[in-house]
């Protein structure tokens, strides 16, 4: 498990969750879209993720979609009020607590279900002049991944 504790569980729990959704997710949109093509490439299905999975959830495309700079494998979407963030507040005793991470697992069934594994994090970004943190979702993909866009590039 990587986190302990009562939060540690909690976000476990959500992920999991999640993850059955984006499975389901990525059926009903394969389904509805009528071309039936497959992505191949890590920037399409980023691309896919950040567009048309996240305006079925959320109505809207998300904030952005940024390429990480310490790492050529790391992606993040952020979001600056995420929708399962914004009525929620945490107890004192679960300060790791993040409802994001049942979106991370949304996230990571529909790159999983699409053939792009990776390790699917939320994590609150603070920002400065705002009262609530931005939520970002840490995408970071496995080898097997990265060496197979490297290949069709």
């Amino acid at each position: 498990m990587w986190l302990t504790g009562p939060s540690g569980r909690a976000n476990l729990r959500l992920e999991e969750a999640g993850f059955g959704v984006g499975i389901r997710m990525l059926e009903l949109l394969c389904h509805r879209d009528k071309a039936n093509r497959r992505e191949t490439r890590v920037l399409g299905i980023l691309s896919f993720v950040h567009s048309t999975v996240w305006k079925s959830l959320f109505g809207k495309v998300a904030d952005s979609l940024e390429k990480g700079t310490e790492h050529e494998d790391e992606y993040m979407i952020s979001e600056k009020e995420l929708l399962v963030n914004r009525f929620v507040s945490v107890p004192g005793g679960m300060g790791g607590f993040n409802c994001g991470t049942f979106v991370a697992g949304i996230v990571k069934g529909v790159l999983d279900g699409a053939g792009f594994p990776a390790r699917v994090t939320a994590h609150f970004v603070a920002v400065e002049g705002q009262a609530r943190p931005r939520t970002t979702i840490l995408i970071k993909f496995a080898e097997e991944v990265v060496q197979r866009d490297a290949r069709l590039a």
